[in-house]
């Protein structure tokens, strides 16, 4: 066996073993800090993923025909195009649109969960305990700051966002163990 294969298999099981000896990637020299910065890493890679898939989505199902008829009725025109500039073709414009697009949104998903995951971090510090108040409130606030960077945000959809937060989060905390 070869010293870099031997050495992609190390780093392969250093990485693995973190989740299971419950110690964090990073070690930025305080807990809230580790955990802030593990969970926005995770997430901006689910929503860098997440991101290119829906694109690639819509440009199969726009490739599929000419028309835009083939288009199911259910995608709006607006959820067709999430990066402006893509439009199915290759070339250095899409490329780049696709790269500013995944950058914006994969911030968006980590910086969700760094603020999520550091505010029920501190809630728990703070009161002692952690139990689905924090999740609430947590979720609440995290909603709340994600409902702003959406273009035209209102004061109806800020408070919808906070509900949904809270709702998500506080199931979340709820249904661990369960299954």
């Amino acid at each position: 066996m070869s010293s870099s294969n031997f050495k992609k298999r190390s780093l392969i099981d250093k990485l693995r073993s973190f989740d299971k000896n419950g110690t964090s990637i990073f070690d930025l020299g305080h807990p809230l800090l580790n955990r802030i910065a593990e969970s926005f890493v995770k997430a901006a890679g689910i929503g860098a993923v997440q991101a290119v898939a829906r694109e690639a989505y819509f440009v199969a199902v726009e490739g599929v025909g000419e028309d835009t008829n083939d288009i199911p009725p259910e995608i709006s025109a607006a959820k067709r195009h999430r990066f402006p500039g893509l439009r199915g073709e290759m070339n250095g414009k899409t490329v780049e649109a696709l790269v500013k697009g995944t950058g914006k949104e994969s911030l968006q998903w980590g910086l969700a969960a760094g603020m999520y995951s550091g505010l029920t971090y501190g809630l728990k510090e703070a009161r002692g305990v952690h139990d689905w108040k924090n999740s609430a409130l947590a979720g609440a606030i995290t909603g709340a700051a994600l409902s702003l960077t959406s273009d035209g945000h209102s004061h109806q959809q800020i408070v919808q966002c906070a509900i949904t937060g809270a709702a998500i989060s506080t199931a979340a905390n709820l249904l661990t163990g369960i299954f």
